[in-house]
């Protein structure tokens, strides 16, 4: 989850209104593991995993996507989904500690369904999600249905995001990391994809946070916020130990950089510092055409969803009324640019 850099930010309440006729990028991974770990059996003789179609196939992302995408898309709002590549040698460790971490969760989960113990399984079973190939291409198939352009990134998704909302490609970046401002996205959305959703007795709103807004009102730049970054700890690196967002923000803004930090404290600055830096500053990224807004083949989803995921007529027709609602439906008769 990168950076946690909430202390340093003033978010601001929106509304989908707000971004109605924009483009806004959005962190498919992260979104389909916050579907796949909340759309689950939870019955009371549930094993807590991500929900399945009547033929048996998981199809918990698939609605999560469904959902949201129809809703953002009746909004006025263009999305466009990105999608991790591969992940920089540096988080290599990172990614083996989370597969650890839910190759042990999985075993133990197994043994509380083993013993009849759903209560326990429930508890365990978002610890061992996994959003495969299969799904991540699935999902791709139905965004095209949908008429929802996707990107494979070069790297890390939200990277690729930033940079091309930086480079004016896109309006925003829709995350929940907050990396997303390390690598220079000016415009970071949360919540996007629980707006309008309960938690806790509450109703979630999306926020927007303007990196150019945090650099000003904590007077430091972009690189410093970078080397704030990796001195609390990042993805590629686990921080300086005694550091937090405070003390890093009120250690940066005196002596500059990591370097002078690390002397004035007679410690070894982190082992490839310009490495991680340039992960954020200069991250690798897919070239991109221009994103136009597509619409979506109805009769192409009815199959997809209806006759081949056993997804219920109300569920596709009222997200097909949401797409209609925005013109965002294939007329009869209409080409599409796959077609060519």
């Amino acid at each position: 989850m990168g950076c946690n850099l909430k202390d340093l930010a003033s978010p601001e309440a929106i509304t989908m209104n707000e971004l109605s006729g924009k483009k806004i990028g959005i962190d498919a991974y992260l979104v389909a593991f916050q579907f796949l770990t909340t759309i689950r059996d939870r019955s009371p003789t549930g094993d807590g995993m991500p929900l399945k179609g009547s033929h048996g196939r998981i199809v918990a992302h698939l609605m999560g996507f469904l959902g949201r995408m129809t809703h953002i898309i009746s909004a006025g709002v263009q999305p466009v989904c990105i999608f991790d590549g591969r992940h920089p040698e540096l988080k290599l460790n990172e990614v083996k500690k989370r597969k650890a971490k839910s190759k042990s969760a999985r075993i133990r989960w197994q043994d509380a369904i083993d013993t009849g113990d759903y209560q326990t399984a429930q508890k365990l079973a978002p610890q061992c999600v996994r959003y495969t190939q299969e799904m991540v291409d699935e999902t791709k198939q139905m965004l095209d249905l949908l008429g929802v352009t996707w990107v494979q990134a070069a790297a890390e998704g939200e990277g690729q995001g930033a940079v091309m909302t930086a480079n004016g490609q896109l309006d925003a970046m829709a995350t929940q990391d907050w990396d997303a401002l390390l690598y220079g996205s000016p415009v970071l959305i949360r919540n996007l994809m629980s707006d309008g959703s309960r938690r806790r007795g509450r109703i979630i709103r999306a926020e927007r946070i303007l990196l150019q807004d945090v650099l000003t009102t904590h007077g430091i730049t972009q690189n410093q916020l970078v080397d704030l970054a990796i001195m609390i700890g990042t993805d590629f690196h686990p921080g300086i130990r005694g550091i937090g967002p405070k003390t890093g923000l009120k250690l940066i803004k005196e002596h500059g950089s990591i370097e002078v930090i690390c002397g004035m404290k007679d410690i070894s600055p982190p082992d490839n510092l310009n490495e991680i830096r340039d992960i954020f500053l200069q991250h690798p990224t897919t070239s991109v055409a221009q994103i136009e807004p597509g619409v979506a083949d109805e009769a192409g989803l009815r199959e997809f969803l209806q006759a081949e995921r056993g997804f219920s007529d109300k569920r596709v027709n009222d997200a097909i009324g949401l797409l209609k609602s925005a013109g965002a439906v294939r007329q009869a008769g209409q080409t599409s640019l796959l077609e060519f």
